[in-house]
């Protein structure tokens, strides 16, 4: 009879969890919509001001003037690290940290880490990463405004000279069941080369393209790093919702296990007691 008490018992608390992750499945669903328009809705964006700044640095010597389109020898490096802040998203956080750990060793070189997301935080931490500068708490549902101090770290780092090349590491949203960890080179500033036969739009720029190109560069950094955050959540609702629904499908599943096992041994103590009823009826014949 405890062991049939004992399997009630669990069944109730499978039961609870399912319950718990249904109801996290429904609500990762309703804000997956919702980043994933917003991320979704940047891209037309981003791609239209790296067509911009393609332009205005085709000329040699105005590509030459500003510090964020200036290469030079790589020395240190510096790397965005953007990871959730919570779990329960499946292996997201892991192939992230997987991704920018390789990153790491693969240079060879000092590398700086700016963590974004208290997931990632944690794990340069544990591997006694050198960080420079931490985001948390973001949200959701994040600003443009409040990504700007993280654009702020990566441009005056660049600009003082304290970093060579600057990275972002994130979850590149493809679809609902695809999320690609990507690293991107955000510094210095790579204008996108054409293609074969494709020719550049004959923009009128106004008062100068040199000054143009000064005050488009830093946004076009900012955009990037705002950009990659937009991915990094509807990557991260995406990945919390297949968790979770794969989560409810298990306990599920679980719950008609022990079910079947409940109802045996529930069978077999019923049969037990039916033979001593009458065993004992016989012995008292």
């Amino acid at each position: 009879m405890a062991n049939i008490r004992l399997i009630r018992r669990r069944i109730r608390g499978v039961q609870s969890t399912a319950k718990i992750t249904k109801a996290m499945e429904m609500i990762a669903a309703s804000k997956m919509r919702k980043s994933q328009e917003r991320g979704l809705a940047g891209r037309p964006y981003t791609e239209k001001i790296t067509q911009v700044i393609s332009a205005l640095a085709s000329n040699p010597q105005d590509r030459a003037q500003h510090p964020l389109l200036k290469e030079r020898p790589v020395k240190n490096v510096a790397l965005v690290h953007i990871t959730p802040d919570r779990g329960l998203s499946g292996g997201l956080v892991s192939n992230l940290n997987r991704k920018s750990a390789a990153f790491i060793i693969e240079q060879g070189l000092p590398v700086s880490v700016i963590a974004v997301g208290r997931k990632g935080l944690d794990f340069m931490r544990r591997v006694g990463q050198n960080l420079t500068a931490e985001f948390i708490n973001l949200g959701d549902k994040p600003g443009l405004l409040e990504t700007l101090p993280i654009s702020r770290v990566i441009i005056d780092d660049y600009c003082a000279g304290k970093v060579d090349a600057v990275y972002i590491c994130y979850a590149r949203f493809v679809n609902t069941m695809v999320q690609t960890p990507t690293i991107v080179k955000i510094l210095p500033v790579t204008p996108v080369r054409l293609k074969e036969g494709e020719q550049t739009p004959n923009y009128i720029f106004e008062p100068t393209a040199a000054s143009v190109l000064e005050a488009l560069l830093p946004r076009f950094v900012e955009m990037g790093v705002y950009h990659a955050i937009l991915e990094a959540i509807a990557s991260e609702q995406s990945s919390r919702m297949i968790a979770m629904r794969n989560a409810t499908e298990n306990a599920n599943e679980l719950i008609q296990d022990l079910t079947l096992v409940y109802n045996k041994a529930r069978q077999e103590s019923i049969t037990t007691e039916l033979l001593d009823i009458i065993g004992g009826a016989a012995a008292l014949t």
